[in-house]
């Protein structure tokens, strides 16, 4: 049985809880809901990227990635991504800025993904996005 291993990459805050960025078990990488924070500055709170959907939504792509590389992976390896709004007139506009990121990215194959909308982020964030990864 392989060990199961917790990510957190040194972009990103030691979580306040007994929790993890992302966990890697064999070939399993699961990027827990990653939210538009800039990289970690000790001894500040974490601050958004900015206040508009573009801005977080680039942020919090960037540390879905920086915990998939952490555990090996790359965006082709994303089997699923959850994609949480505080707002439902917001899906347009990710949509168009999901399809351009990984456009740009180069992705081979889209992920399966669901967004929904979810009014519990601290106030001022604007999406969460988490991910499961298939590596091999």
């Amino acid at each position: 049985m392989s060990e199961k291993t917790a990510l957190t990459p040194a972009t990103h805050t030691t979580p306040p809880a007994k929790l993890s960025h992302g966990v890697k078990k064999g070939n399993i990488l699961q990027v827990a809901g990653q939210v538009g924070f800039l990289p970690a500055v000790a001894g500040q709170a974490p601050t958004p990227a900015g206040p508009t959907l573009r801005e977080q939504t680039l942020q919090t792509f960037a540390n879905v990635k920086a915990i998939l590389e952490e555990g090996g992976a790359t965006w082709d390896d994303v089997m699923m991504m959850r994609v949480y709004l505080t707002d439902t007139g917001h899906f347009a506009e990710m949509n168009e800025i999901y399809n351009q990121y990984f456009e740009e990215q180069g992705l081979t194959q889209a992920p399966a993904a669901r967004t929904t909308v979810y009014v519990g982020l601290p106030k001022g964030l604007l999406i969460e996005i988490d991910a499961l990864a298939v590596l091999g």
